[in-house]
């Protein structure tokens, strides 16, 4: 429900959200926070964030103003409504809300309506217009937007809103932006999903990785150091044996739930089955760089497109903590937020972009694609592009699986970081992925080992990085070496040991290890309908007895990026030929017609 006002009476002088709630933003000295009123009302410390109240100036670009012939511009778009102090906009838990422009009155943005740990993130005045990222994505509420002075506002629906952003640049992209980095300040601040498990559980450390790569906000409490997680959980009458558990909306509590079944209960996903069983001009399997480009071409071009993705779009992309030559972006992005933005992107022009969903075999119907999904679902299409990248190499070491995800990782995220905090780390591999691993961990553990087989970085890192590494006093580089043991202590890793080209043994105290050396093509799903190379990936062009470079052994499949046989590595590389090949598929399209 759009509108509606809470069914309880207004105090007169306190807030309308919880008893004498108070905030840091109401208070002039708020360097310490008080925890209780003097009239017995509950008083709860505000989350500190870099929000400015309403009137603040904007400074990042997540608070702009809107200007007169912005708002006249809306208004033609919008339906205007009057609102009264205690009317809820949208609630945390709402499975989506309009875009909403305040025209005149304040606007509190709470979290925890409604209980005793109720807290207001931020106001938002005349000009102003609410939201964040999952406006766009689809996925659940996790604030409430309370009235707190009357006023008017505009009220844009998403389709209308989508439509905007196609015909409106200057607008997009300032509305863009500031979903964008909203999103970004909802980052480790307390707000939307509780996981409570223990770091050495692998259920743990996969859905921390899962809400890390899909950008949730979340807060982790890890039972071996959080006292507040074990009376969190005897209080719910759970055991450590049901863990990892994750609260949602502080009511609905999943057991050791798997990616789908997380993803549903917070409106995170898009089923195949959603779509009506209707056939798509062209399936795109796999939401990396390559695939989302595709996706973004195929749907601005007008074609009814479907994208498949089996973990979060971006891809072993998406788990880069910084790319510095990507072109256009001279200060480095970050694969997260480059993935978001095409992310976006591709959903403005229309495109379906279903996960976490996984696609387990692809079959000939007529002169159609049936693609059939791990969980049953299948999806007609006319042409297909696939676009699934490349699975992480394991190194061959005795015990190393058991390890994994609890002291062996595959990719450095904030999650992982997390989990290593103050411990030192080492980093396998020589490769660029590698290279911004290491630098990215140096910022937030105590030491990085790297250890590389070669004798230098210089034949296969891009020189920024190893000038990067050079300099950086928590680093430490070891060539000619690599891992021929792991010391552990149960569950968890207590050290490495490593071989040099000598012949000689050294011992690495470490709590984690980060493996990046290169990955194989994740192209078993595929049967003998595909050609492949000796190595798994696709054959494409003239290998495949092709004319068009990224055309399959089978007429309407296209491969590109990490997972075609002689592809460059490279993101930008790959984004190329998601954009080539939507051509081919017109080209197809048109031959079939």
């Amino acid at each position: 429900m759009l509108i509606g006002r809470p069914g309880y009476g207004e105090v007169p002088g306190r807030s309308l959200y919880a008893p004498a709630l108070r905030t840091d933003l109401d208070r002039e000295d708020a360097a310490a926070p008080e925890r209780a009123d003097a009239d017995g009302g509950v008083v709860i410390e505000a989350l500190r964030l870099d929000f400015p109240d309403s009137g603040d100036a904007d400074r990042r670009g997540a608070f702009p103003d809107l200007t007169d012939d912005q708002i006249d511009l809306l208004r033609k778009r919008g339906t205007a409504r009057r609102v009264e102090r205690g009317d809820i906009l949208f609630r945390e838990g709402d499975s989506s809300y309009p875009f909403i422009v305040i025209v005149e009155g304040c606007v509190d943005i709470v979290a925890g309506f409604e209980t005793d740990e109720a807290r207001r993130i931020t106001s938002h005045g005349a000009r102003r217009f609410l939201g964040e990222l999952n406006l766009l994505t689809g996925q659940g509420v996790f604030l409430t937007a309370v009235v707190s002075e009357p006023g008017s506002i505009l009220i844009l629906e998403v389709d209308e809103l989508r439509r905007l952003l196609a015909d409106e640049p200057t607008l997009s992209e300032l509305i863009l932006r500031a979903l964008l980095l909203r999103r970004s300040l909802l980052q480790g601040s307390g707000v939307g999903l509780r996981i409570i498990g223990s770091r050495f559980s692998g259920d743990t450390r996969r859905l921390l990785e899962f809400v890390a790569r899909n950008r949730l906000p979340f807060t982790w409490l890890d039972l071996e150091t959080d006292e507040g997680a074990e009376l969190l959980l005897r209080d719910s009458r759970i055991s450590a044996a049901e863990t990892p558990v994750v609260i949602w909306q502080g009511t609905t509590l999943l057991k050791n739930p798997s990616n789908a079944d997380l993803a549903a209960a917070i409106g995170a996903s898009v089923r195949p089955v959603d779509t009506g069983g209707d056939r798509f001009d062209v399936a795109i399997v796999g939401g990396g760089p390559a695939g989302l480009a595709a996706a973004v071409y195929a749907a601005s071009e007008g074609l009814r497109t479907i994208v498949f993705e089996s973990i979060a779009v971006g891809g072993q992309a998406g788990t880069s903590t910084r790319i510095e030559n990507y072109l256009g972006f001279p200060a480095g992005v970050s694969g997260v937020e480059l993935s978001e933005r095409a992310l976006i992107q591709a959903e403005k022009f229309g495109a379906r972009i279903t996960s976490p969903c996984e696609a387990a075999s692809l079959t000939v119907e007529g002169g159609d694609y049936r693609i059939t999904l791990t969980d049953g679902d299948e999806v007609l299409a006319r042409s297909v592009v696939i676009a699934t990248g490349a699975r992480y190499r394991r190194l061959a070491v005795v015990g190393l699986d058991e390890l994994e995800g609890l002291s062996v990782f595959y990719a450095a995220t904030q999650s992982e970081a997390l989990m290593c905090a103050g411990s030192n780390v080492t980093v396998v591999g020589g490769g660029n992925s590698a290279g911004q691993a290491a630098v990215f961990l140096a910022e937030r553990v105590r030491h990085v080992h790297v250890l590389i087989r070669r004798e230098s970085l210089a034949a296969t890192m891009s020189r920024y990085l190893i000038d990067q590494i050079d300099r950086h006093p928590r680093i430490s580089l070891h060539p000619q070496t690599q891992i021929s043991r792991l010391d552990r202590d149960g569950t968890a890793l207590e050290a490495v040991v490593v071989a040099t080209a000598e012949g000689g043994e050294s011992r690495l105290d470490v709590g984690a290890v980060f493996v990046f050396i290169g990955a194989d093509p994740h192209t078993t799903w595929l049967s003998s309908l595909i050609a492949l190379d000796e190595h798994g990936f696709i054959l494409t062009g003239e290998a495949a007895g092709r004319v068009q470079e990224l055309e399959t052994s089978s007429d309407g499949v296209f491969a590109v990026g990490d997972v075609r046989s002689g592809s460059m590595k490279r993101v930008a590389a790959a984004v190329g030929e998601g954009a080539t090949a939507i051509r081919l598929v017109h080209d197809r399209l048109r031959s079939i017609a």
